[in-house]
């Protein structure tokens, strides 16, 4: 999933990263008003961490702009600010969670996994396709008789995808969130097909993959009820 962290305090900033990468999360950073809101113009993401503290604005402004340009994002407000005031708006601007200064990186990662179950409909450990379950935390593929081996881009295919259940992913969506901030001058869109293509093979030798569809001149779907 990607992440855009909004925070100025950098040692703080890195940190997160580093943390959020290791759980597999891709990260961009901003450390100004102004650099958060071009990196909004530019990019989609899956979770907004934001500072209230900006050293050239406020980060309720950034709040109000990311739900109107990018309105399925999951928004947490990370702040020093102690009074309820702000908690408040935060809230009812759209924020999904509120979380003190200071606090530990495991809660920071237990919020964000819950808002994810509650965003995304993900309320099971094992989510079931067709003949297979897939467990988002471990990165497993189980079959009745076997566990699937993906490579670790096969699987971010995967789970983006069942994230993203009944929705068409375009090729570059894939891309930005797979390998990382707007893909890049040797894009190639094959890369993601490959990647389909291996997953699909992998997973036929158990069972169908009719569920995982390809939708022509676009992009991919996972069709799931």
């Amino acid at each position: 999933m990607k992440v855009l962290i909004i925070e100025d305090e950098k040692t703080l900033a890195y940190e997160m990263e580093a943390f959020l990468k290791k759980a597999f999360y891709l990260c961009d950073m901003a450390h100004t008003f102004k650099d958060a809101l071009e990196m909004l113009g530019i990019n989609q993401y899956d979770f907004i961490l934001i500072d209230l503290g900006l050293p050239d604005g406020d980060g309720l402004d950034i709040l109000k702009q990311t739900k109107k340009h990018n309105p399925e994002a999951a928004c947490i407000i990370l702040t020093a600010r102690g009074n309820l005031e702000d908690k408040v708006i935060g809230l009812d601007l759209g924020a999904d969670d509120y979380l003190a200064k200071p606090f530990y990186l495991l809660e920071l990662q237990s919020r964000m996994q819950a808002v994810a179950r509650r965003k995304f409909n993900i309320n099971v450990e094992l989510l079931a396709l067709g003949e297979f379950n897939i467990d988002l935390q471990k990165r497993l593929v189980l079959h009745p008789t076997a566990e699937i081996e993906l490579s670790k881009k096969e699987f971010d295919v995967l789970s983006y995808l069942l994230l993203n259940k009944n929705r068409v992913l375009t090729r570059m969506q894939l891309s930005e969130h797979i390998w990382g901030t707007y893909a890049d001058d040797d894009y190639d869109s094959n890369y993601i097909d490959a990647h389909i293509k291996n997953i699909r093979k992998k997973l036929n030798v158990f069972g169908t993959t009719d569920w995982l569809e390809t939708v022509r001149g676009v992009g991919y779907r996972i069709k799931h009820r």
